[in-house]
């Protein structure tokens, strides 16, 4: 199965550290060696980095490990193919306009035998079932919103009972972003850390790097880091119950409600609605 990695900040923030953990899974440390993939946005602009080669390897991921790219909201995924063959089409993450912003998505599971009815406004270019299911929630949410952007709350509660929708199906962990928020579903397996002041030290898993934040940010700082498998092995990295969906904006996660029916579950300071 593919690996999945998120940031949103309250203040524009690279990715650079994170990467470096993650790019190694891609072929060198796990087994995800069929493309990866990075989306930052700057703006309402979105600067999208897409290679089917494995991340330890492609030469384009060491270039991303070193360009310090600022922004708040970043979509990264390394993939192990389940469905669709390996090439550049069926790299994730994939990107589409809806309201005149941009939507970035990225999926870490299999949805066996999804063919939805698609009307034509956005459809796949690969043979992916997580494009499917990209194309699927932008029309949903598309037909309920009309051509008017919802608020972050609204387009949760959408995202929510379609994530309980196709959950049903299978294995279903992604994240969603656009310009000014992230969304993470997770379906079996997600974690998250919130980094802000006092910043300490964090020692990455999967290299041997070790960074001091408190000597790269300052006390306004806010970042939060979602991850398949939690990415350093000295911070208080938080497990997603599986069947949760999460908004995280600003650096923080800010609602979180249940994706599978009559479960109910409130970790501590994140406000729930079911």
């Amino acid at each position: 199965m593919c690996q999945l990695l998120g940031m949103n900040c309250n203040i524009p923030t690279d990715i650079c550290f994170s990467f470096t953990g993650f790019q190694a899974r891609g072929g060198a440390t796990d087994v995800h060696a069929d493309g990866w993939g990075i989306a930052f946005f700057e703006g309402q602009g979105a600067r999208v980095f897409l290679d089917p080669q494995p991340s330890c390897s492609s030469p384009i991921a060491a270039l991303v490990r070193q360009y310090p790219i600022r922004s708040k909201n970043v979509v990264a995924h390394i993939r192990k193919a389940t469905q669709g063959v390996v090439a550049l089409e069926n790299t994730h993450p994939f990107m589409r306009e809806q309201w005149g912003r941009y939507w970035i998505f990225a999926h870490n599971g299999n949805l066996e035998n999804f063919s939805p009815a698609l009307d034509g406004s956005c459809l796949p270019v690969g043979n992916t079932d997580s494009e499917r299911a990209f194309c699927w929630i932008l029309q949903t949410l598309r037909k309920r919103f009309g051509n008017t952007a919802p608020a972050a709350e609204a387009l949760f509660d959408a995202v929510r009972e379609i994530a309980l929708e196709l959950g049903a199906r299978g294995e279903f962990n992604f994240l969603l972003a656009g310009s000014d928020c992230l969304i993470a579903h997770a379906s079996t397996q997600l974690s998250y850390v919130v980094r802000q002041a006092p910043f300490t030290q964090a020692h990455l898993k999967d290299e041997d790097v070790t960074v001091d934040f408190s000597e790269l940010t300052t006390e306004k700082d806010r970042v939060a880091v979602i991850a398949t498998v939690p990415l350093t092995d000295n911070e208080a990295w938080q497990p997603m119950p599986p069947g949760t969906l999460w908004l995280f904006s600003e650096g923080s996660p800010t609602r979180q409600a249940t994706t599978v029916a009559g479960v109910k579950r409130k970790p501590a300071g994140v406000q729930e609605r079911s």
